[in-house]
């Protein structure tokens, strides 16, 4: 009987251990479809796949500088021409056709500079008022602005 007994145990020992392996088989086996999985999803991104996209961005940023220096270049033409007027033409006209042309832009220049003279003054009415304004807020802060010291030598004052 104790022989039987002693079996019995051994084989219960033995089935414990078959299901203690087969569940830890299990989990490994588990362990390693998920990496597998996470491994997978790592490697998405290859170094070739890398270096493709970067160039395809590239191609695509130079596309877009490009027709970004073409719509400046269309927009610089469009204005030049608004402010300046279709080029005359001078080769085929005549002296009275010449002076008339000449005349035109004579007074279109002046026109210019007058309004070139008039904005200049009011950005210096504008300055003058700016710093009048100044001074004020600091005379009303009682925070004076010091005026900047002349070197002056030691030696010119004792003589003088």
């Amino acid at each position: 009987m104790a022989d039987d007994e002693k079996k019995r145990l051994d084989e219960a020992k033995k089935a414990k251990q078959a299901e203690i392996d087969r569940k830890r088989a299990e989990v490994r086996k588990r362990m390693e479809e998920a990496s597998k999985a996470k491994k997978a999803k790592k490697g998405f991104m290859t170094p070739e796949r890398k270096k493709k996209l970067r160039l395809l961005l590239r191609k695509k940023a130079a596309e877009e500088l490009k027709k970004e220096q073409e719509r400046k270049a269309a927009e610089r033409r469009r204005i030049i021409e608004e402010r300046c007027g279709r080029p005359k033409n001078i080769e085929d006209a005549n002296e009275a056709a010449l002076t008339s042309i000449i005349t035109g832009y004579h007074q279109r220049i002046a026109k210019l500079e007058e309004e070139k003279y008039d904005h200049e003054m009011e950005v210096a009415r504008r300055a003058l008022e700016i710093s009048d304004l100044n001074s004020q807020v600091n005379d009303l802060r009682g925070k004076f602005v010091k005026p900047t010291l002349k070197k002056v030598s030691k030696y010119e004052n004792k003589f003088a």
